[in-house]
């Protein structure tokens, strides 16, 4: 099997067979059996076939031709392109030799007592350096062109693909979640089969809207957005992303309004739509900074068919990359900005003689901060955050699929495909636009009690954590906790989604006991709960999947920390604290939903467990909520190290900020050497906020007691409820300020603008009527009727002659030859004279 050939052929059927569900169901799907119900089969078996190939592409076709290292024991050797790290693995080895064998979890015993000899060190003040200061070269992957669009000299916008460890993932993990949501969607978006009744939505008469149902045009919806976030992930260039980057958003606006006639509706939905421009003018800034300084957008350096390289004559590659280009083989693969960007770098900033130039890293500081604002949007990251909670107002399967394997994963994907462009400064702004939003959303999502919102604000919670990850240098940490969350956000939302459908609300204040009526949704629920919390032992190294890749961003965090101080201790506590918060507000939801006693009893009456479309698909999830961060039994196959062949090139030394000189960004292998601290700081944390949960929710101590708590803290408790309001002060910082202007531009267009154009329009209608009355009807007009009549005279006076009596006009011809008699003999004669 050639991976070269193999691989295009199957991803790329992958991501356009759910275009050809978008397609047919656009055109048919009204068709397709009764109310369109067949429009659900056809998209959820075209995403479950994307989903077959996708796992052919990985299990078939990547795994038999690359294959898979342990990442925390040599994973990095594989991309070493030949560089000797033996001391390190020996190293490495002997502690394998004294260990117990290694577990089939994702940690073996092997790290843990490796981590707790370190931290012994640490404690007893030896320190100990497990630092891996060579870079690795590029990872291996695939890339070619579709299609060239256009061609501007070197600068070449092409529909092209860029394969590697992380597209095939990315690929396996969107489609089976988003088959997973297809289904549960058959079910819950039955009452669109029918002629549907919005009770949300009260006419001027009193009555609720009734419309036909949309069940096919939802399922065409998501088959587009489907092929979108694909898009997205196996385009081979920046533009190409920006190409379905738009899309998504495109198809998330026709999603989260899809109850368009209510107003909450079509307002999240353009609040959605505004704030990821906002995101998407900075990433275009990015896109220029590098178009005009690199001269490509393309990721990799371009393929020939057979997966080499393509070389000139001379030897040099044809059409080099962004990554190529940024880290050469020469810097031993660390980020330098090129000749170009120096050159670019010097236009937008000032170099004094003898000062050393730094216009190059400023410049790439432009693009990768540029490029990370598209990011900063479609993430929902803070300031950009506040339109992911609004998204609620779509149906829940499209929160789910929002959530977990589309929109919000593509900003956090699009920073980790682009990690090798940025530069330690750059970093450094990821990481704190990452840890600002996981402590706002955590604290927001303390006090919501809106079920989904609780869960939308832990969405934003989390891609914090994965921004932070990515921004401290822990790239494997960051994609990683990508994965997991995906599996058991996906789950959290449909169980969710599973209440609302039972209870007819979103509102946790009229929910609780519900465990009794829907045990298969209120355990799958838990399952989830614990996932997210990070639930583990942690010095067995045994836990859900979301234990593995939390603790993995707080090892990182704790390794940054160990190099800067000063950000360190911030950019640490972040995670740390905001583990106990997430605990806390993941059981508040869940106590408050199921345990208890109902709060209404006529909810609790009406509610019963999901249909098995529904609940199938949780059960599905649940499992890989939590075994998704395992290794398979018996061999280092996991979603680990797959992420870990993929890992960027350059990015496994130790780099120092050029403009600001004191940051470090360290070596992510350096982070098992804080295993033990920091599984336990997540642990005792999330176990505190888990325990206070308990008291408040459950056991409802008279300490605890919710309501007393809440009075106590009323201030703090209506600046979290009203989101730290953020919205009013977009409000009155943007919004209002804007209408302001419009208001003024509006009376400016309509008091004098309008009132010039006006004036100036009856000026020229007064002119015009002047001109008709004296020139056009006196001039023009009086001199065609002048001619008129006087031909019309003379063919009166014509007329007199033809008086049809045969004599007069014997008569005339006489005269007339007489006349001309007369007249020839009078020129005759005055002639011959």
């Amino acid at each position: 099997m050639d991976p070269a050939s193999l691989l295009p052929t199957l991803l790329t059927f992958a991501w356009l067979i759910p275009l050809a569900s978008f397609v047919v169901i656009l055109f048919f799907g009204k068709h397709m059996g009764p109310h369109g119900k067949l429009a659900g089969h056809v998209a959820a078996l075209s995403i479950g076939t994307s989903c077959l190939l996708s796992m052919i592409a990985l299990f078939g076709v990547w795994l038999p031709n690359h294959e898979l290292v342990d990442a925390h024991h040599g994973g990095h050797d594989a991309t070493h392109e030949g560089e000797d790290h033996e001391s390190h693995d020996e190293d490495h080895g002997a502690e394998e030799a004294a260990a117990p064998q290694g577990s089939q979890f994702q940690y073996t015993s092997t790290e843990v007592a490796s981590a707790k000899l370190t931290l012994t060190a640490a404690s007893s003040g030896e320190g100990e350096e497990h630092s891996e200061e060579h870079n690795n070269g590029p990872p291996p992957y695939y890339t070619g062109e579709y299609y060239t669009l256009v061609s501007f000299g070197s600068l070449k916008l092409a529909l092209s693909y860029y394969i590697d460890t992380l597209t095939v993932v990315m690929f396996c993990m969107v489609t089976l979640i988003a088959t997973c949501v297809h289904i549960y969607a058959m079910g819950y978006m039955h009452d669109e089969l029918h002629d549907f009744t919005d009770h949300e939505v009260t006419l001027s008469n009193g009555a609720h809207l009734k419309r036909p149902g949309r069940y096919w045009r939802f399922f065409q919806y998501l088959s587009l957005f489907c092929f979108s976030m694909l898009g997205i992930v196996i385009a081979g260039n920046v533009a190409m992303v920006f190409v379905f980057w738009e899309l998504v958003g495109i198809c998330s606006y026709f999603l989260i309004g899809f109850y368009i006639e209510r107003h909450s509706a079509s307002t999240a939905a353009n609040k959605a739509f505004i704030v990821n421009r906002v995101g998407d003018f900075g990433m275009l800034i990015g896109m220029m900074a590098l178009w005009a300084s690199v001269g490509t957008f393309a990721f990799g350096d371009m393929q020939d068919e057979t997966g080499k390289t393509v070389m000139t004559e001379s030897g040099e590659v044809a059409e080099p990359g962004i990554f190529s280009q940024l880290r050469t083989k020469e810097n031993d693969y660390a980020i330098q900005p090129t000749e170009g960007m120096v050159a670019e770098g010097e236009r937008i900033t000032t170099v004094e003689e003898g000062e050393e130039n730094n216009a190059g890293w400023w410049l790439l500081l432009v693009a990768g901060v540029g490029i990370f604002c598209g990011c900063v949007g479609k993430s929902a990251q803070f300031p950009l955050h506040v339109w992911l909670p609004d998204a609620m107002e779509g149906p829940t399967p499209v929160s789910a699929l929002v959530h977990s394997a589309t929109m919000v994963a593509a900003g956090v994907y699009l920073t980790g495909r682009f990690y090798p462009a940025f530069s330690p400064e750059a970093l450094i702004v990821i990481a704190y636009v990452g840890a600002i939003t996981l402590l706002i959303a955590a604290t927001i999502a303390i006090t919501a009690t809106d079920i989904k919102r609780v869960l939308a604000y832990s969405t934003v919670s989390q891609l914090g954590y994965m921004m932070l990850s990515l921004g401290l240098g822990g790239w494997l940490a960051g994609l990683f906790h990508l994965i997991t969350h995906a599996f058991f956000k996906g789950l959290l939302f449909m169980c969710s989604g599973s209440v609302i459908h039972a209870v007819h609300t979103n509102d946790m204040t009229e929910m609780g006991g519900l465990r009794k009526k829907m045990p298969i949704t209120a355990y799958t629920m838990l399952v989830g709960c614990l996932a997210i919390i990070g639930a583990g032992i942690p010095v067995a190294g045994i836990g859900l999947s979301g234990y593995y890749s939390k603790d993995a961003i707080i090892e990182q965090a704790w390794n940054f920390f160990d190099k800067n101080q000063f950000h360190g201790s911030i950019l640490l506590a972040a995670p740390v604290f905001g583990a106990a918060i997430t605990a806390f507000y993941m059981f508040r939801l869940w106590y408050m939903t199921f345990a208890g006693e109902p709060r209404n009893q006529q909810r609790y009456d009406h509610a019963h467990e999901s249909p098995s479309t529904m609940t199938t698909p949780l059960i599905i999830l649940a499992v890989f909520a939590v075994a998704v961060g395992w290794n398979f039994p018996g061999t280092n196959l996991g979603v680990y190290n797959l992420l870990d062949q993929a890992r960027p090139v350059g990015t496994l030394a130790t780099s120092e900020g050029v403009l600001m000189e004191s940051l470090t960004i360290p070596n992510e292998h350096d982070a098992h050497n804080f295993l033990v601290k920091a599984g336990l700081a997540a642990f005792g944390t999330a176990a505190a906020g888990l325990l206070l949960a308990t008291l408040m929710y459950l056991l409802r101590w008279d300490m605890f007691n919710p309501a007393e708590i809440k009075q106590t803290f009323k201030p703090i408790h209506s600046w979290l409820w009203n989101k730290w309001w953020f919205d009013e002060l977009y409000w009155a910082v943007f919004v209002a300020p804007s209408m302001v202007v419009a208001k003024f531009a509006s009376s400016f267009d309509r008091g004098v603008i309008d009132s010039i154009l006006h004036g100036a329009a009856s000026a020229a209608k007064g002119g015009s009527q002047v001109v008709d009355a004296v020139f056009d009807k006196t001039v023009v007009d009086g001199s065609v009727n002048a001619f008129a009549r006087g031909t019309w005279d003379f063919g009166l006076l014509l007329k007199k002659l033809q008086t049809g009596s045969l004599r007069q006009y014997i008569l005339f011809i006489v005269v007339g030859a007489m006349v001309l008699f007369v007249s020839a003999f009078f020129t005759i004669v005055i002639s011959g004279s």
